[in-house]
């Protein structure tokens, strides 16, 4: 069960919502008894946010970062539960967010003084963020009571409020701030009602002290790794992405020959090189070096040359051509986006997400 997205021009990007579904079965395996927010940022990873939640029913609840990405799933008659991350709310989009049975992160005082001031036709749910070790959005365990409090005393905010932090390592299995993290936070909200929430794909994978009751996979529910060195299929996932492009031609090129911008590539023999119908305009890094992996019709060809807005290069075997428009795999099942990745010099995340903003 795949769904084809065009890319550009030429290249298209194949989501397989079996392979989804199979992420779930294995974040369910490893946190038997959490509920799970499914994240859905920046187009759920470059995969689609609409289909993406479509295809997740079964899910308990969605995570955004922003208003106007939670709109685009209710448009869609997307209707589980939707937690905002880290949006902006003005007073008239608070009332629309507690209207659309959204939820809300409140991590700053300013939050607290909306909700305040704020008539609404039903009180809203919110989680309480505390900073643990992140440092970037959540009060410090020493205003976290303050914080609480003002929750629990404004009529506006549904009872009992939920809570949760957000970790900054805990895909080094070899740092103990994960662990720290998970005490501070035990320590901080000790004796407070509420649903909680720690873990993200790292720490479904490797804290299972942090499962609690909700966890929020993102990258491991597109079949990616979160750890460095290691990708999705070593960890039981599948990828649910595959970026693929036409090869538009075949070139026999002499000795000497340079190819595309600043002639960063000379051919040190006479050689056949073929172009394939994806750049930099479509997702594809531009720094991406010579040697890049590319997946062709059974095995991996080297990228050569500067990567241009819509065109590569790469170095073709002359005694096995591939025919004009077969489909190059960038990366899929048959080459890893964390292989790319490396290669690229490039974040795993990067990598997924610059195929979504197009």
């Amino acid at each position: 069960m795949a769904q084809e997205i065009k890319v550009g021009r030429n290249a298209t990007k194949e989501i397989d919502l079996n392979a989804l579904h199979h992420n779930v079965k294995q974040i369910k395996r490893l946190a038997p008894h959490s509920k799970i927010i499914a994240m859905l940022k920046a187009d759920a990873y470059g995969h689609g946010a609409v289909k993406v939640a479509q295809a997740l029913t079964e899910i308990a609840a969605l995570g955004v970062a922003h208003f106007e990405e939670a709109l685009t799933l209710r448009r869609a008659g997307i209707t589980q539960p939707i937690i905002l991350m880290s949006s902006y709310l003005t007073a008239e989009q608070l009332q629309r967010a507690c209207e659309e049975n959204l939820q809300w992160v409140i991590h700053s005082t300013w939050q607290i003084h909306l909700l305040q001031q704020t008539s609404l036709n039903k009180p809203l749910h919110v989680w309480l963020k505390i900073d643990t070790g992140m440092h970037r959005l959540g009060f410090l365990p020493q205003e976290a009571a303050a914080a609480w409090q003002a929750l629990q005393a404004c009529e506006h905010v549904q009872k009992p409020i939920s809570l949760m932090t957000h970790f900054a390592c805990a895909d080094d299995l070899n740092c103990p701030l994960t662990s720290q993290q998970i005490h501070l936070f035990n320590q901080v909200t000790a004796g407070w009602p509420g649903a909680r929430s720690l873990a993200n794909s790292a720490g479904i994978f490797a804290w299972p002290a942090s499962h609690a009751d909700w966890v929020r996979p993102g990258i491991m529910l597109y079949g990616i790794s979160p750890f460095s060195g290691k990708t999705g299929a070593e960890l039981q996932l599948k990828p649910v992405m595959r970026v693929k492009a036409p090869l538009l031609a075949i070139r026999t090129l002499p000795a000497g020959a340079c190819i595309g911008y600043g002639s960063t590539y000379r051919c040190a023999e006479a050689s056949t090189m073929g172009v394939i119908g994806i750049g930099y305009g479509d997702g594809y890094p531009r720094r991406a070096p010579n040697g890049t992996p590319v997946y062709l019709e059974g095995r991996i060809v080297p990228l050569v040359g500067r990567v241009s807005m819509d065109m590569i290069t790469v170095k073709l075997d002359p005694c096995a051509l591939p025919p004009i428009g077969t489909e190059a795999i960038l990366w899929g099942p048959e080459l890893p986006i964390e292989t790319v990745a490396k290669a690229t010099r490039t974040f795993v995340y990067e990598l997924a997400c610059q195929t979504g903003i197009l």
